[in-house]
């Protein structure tokens, strides 16, 4: 039913109108208690064997909403009855700022991907922080675990980034069940500078003193979100540098700006637009990524595997590869309200079938098994 109404209203739509449509949907769905409650119980029914415990929090699944959908978090509560199982908004800029000019959103129907140079586009972080207050200080609809992803202001030059990023760590960590440092976006000139370790450093090092002195006497879990182009050994050094800070987590990853090797099916005036590329031809190099970090790391550091993920089969993919958590976002534009339960039910049939009693078992399991195969074996593989 949704692939027949995307295929007569929203395919016909610009994108960025049409996110914002389905977006005022969802929320108003959500503002009606007997329409929430019959929605979350046809679309979001929880399935016990999926609880999930990361960062410290306990959440009734692995599965949440990358950051990009919901970016001033209007609607985290809407997120969660269509049975997401963290929302993490953002992402958030110290100062609001319109992003970068229209049109900026387009989709590869035929690669099930979306191309975005949205540019942060947010209200900023003292309006954010002042909904996320206003949220926890009422009766949420909803219990949801809520990330808040922090970025770069766009005018604020590269030497002054770790004071625009403080900004937004003091006026949001105590509204956050945790925190993201993005310094991955391709939308924000010289934000992806911010990945190499000299300057990553200080950044998250000034991160983590601000939310410790913002909420003393709770730990807000820090993460950091990594673009899919970092060449391996940079994998490999940011992975280093967050068990030497003692980071919570790594996001991996963002959205790419490589086009070649993805084997796009979309035409050349689609494909040769600027921006993030995300969607299906993201999964394999998504999925490297988080190989290599989980060798790097093992379980010293929680790691969220994002980016190429539509299916159960692709989310277990990621577990078994080393992510105790999996986010989406692409593949709801094309999947539509129905996708979380799917992922869920699949997910819950898989551990069932599988030798592991609990998802915590089976992250990482991939390795594991390579680590114990006889040499010989690994020589021929």
């Amino acid at each position: 039913m949704y692939q027949l109404f995307f295929r007569l209203v929203f395919r016909h739509m610009d994108p960025e109108r049409a996110h914002h449509l389905a977006f005022a949907w969802i929320r108003l769905a959500a503002r009606v208690p007997v329409l929430r409650t019959f929605l979350a119980a046809l679309l979001a029914p929880r399935h016990r064997a999926l609880r999930t415990e990361a960062l410290g929090l306990r959440m009734h699944g692995p599965f949440g909403l990358a950051a990009g959908f919901d970016k001033n978090a209007v609607g985290i509560d809407g997120m969660a009855m269509l049975g997401f199982d963290h929302v993490e908004i953002g992402t958030v800029t110290a100062r609001p700022q319109p992003g970068n000019p229209k049109k900026r959103l387009f989709r590869l129907v035929a690669d099930r991907a979306l191309i975005n140079r949205m540019g942060f586009n947010n209200e900023g972080s003292e309006a954010v922080a002042a909904r996320l207050a206003a949220r926890r200080a009422g009766r949420p609809a909803f219990r949801t675990t809520v990330g808040v992803n922090i970025g770069k202001t766009k005018v604020v030059p590269e030497a002054e980034a770790v004071a625009d990023y403080v900004t937004s760590t003091e006026r949001l960590a105590a509204h956050a069940d945790y925190l993201v440092v993005n310094v991955s976006s391709p939308n924000t000139p010289g934000l992806r500078n911010l990945q190499a370790v000299d300057h990553l450093r200080p950044l998250l090092g000034a991160v983590r003193e601000a939310a410790d002195r913002t909420v003393p006497g709770r730990r807000v879990p820090l993460l950091v979100k990594i673009a899919p182009d970092l060449a391996d050994e940079d994998v490999d050094a940011v992975a280093d540098l967050a068990v030497e800070l003692g980071l919570d987590g790594i996001i991996a990853t963002n959205t790419t700006i490589a086009r070649d090797g993805l084997g796009l099916r979309s035409g050349a005036a689609l494909t040769g637009e600027t921006g993030g590329l995300s969607g299906a031809p993201l999964k394999e190099r998504s999925l490297q990524v988080l190989r290599r970090l989980y060798a790097r790391v093992g379980d010293r550091i929680t790691l969220v595997g994002v980016g190429g993920i539509e299916t159960a089969d692709d989310a277990w993919e990621r577990i078994l590869a080393g992510a105790t958590l999996i986010q989406g976002y692409s593949g709801f534009i094309y999947a539509g309200p129905f996708w979380s339960r799917r992922l869920h039910r699949g997910l819950a049939a898989r551990l069932a079938d599988s030798p592991y009693a609990t998802l915590a078992d089976a992250v990482g399991a991939d390795a594991r098994k390579a680590d114990e195969a006889p040499e010989a074996d690994k020589e021929n593989a």
